[in-house]
């Protein structure tokens, strides 16, 4: 009698918020926040690295997982538009 492995790690509902619009990606927690960047961008229809994210008040980077920052499920991550420059002439 065989079964199937269990997915021992279960998925996360991850809640993306830009400019009062909300998505929720559904994510494992060892996945990198590089393929989830990517998702929000798709569905914002932005631009790839025009957002940084944040949770709790800290920037998320690329090679974080959910895992590495304690992120439980249906927890709110803020995306922002990326400002870069402002140099005065």
């Amino acid at each position: 009698m065989s079964q199937e492995p269990e997915d021992v790690k279960p998925k996360l509902n991850l809640r993306l918020i830009y400019d009062g619009n909300e998505i929720t990606v559904k994510v494992k927690p060892n996945t990198k926040f590089t393929k989830i960047f990517q998702a929000a961008e798709q569905r914002f229809a932005k631009e790839s690295g025009t957002f940084k994210f944040v949770y709790e008040g800290t920037r998320i980077n690329k090679d974080d997982t959910p895992a590495d920052l304690n992120i439980e499920d249906m927890d709110q991550i803020d995306c922002f538009l990326e400002q870069l420059g402002g140099g005065f002439l």
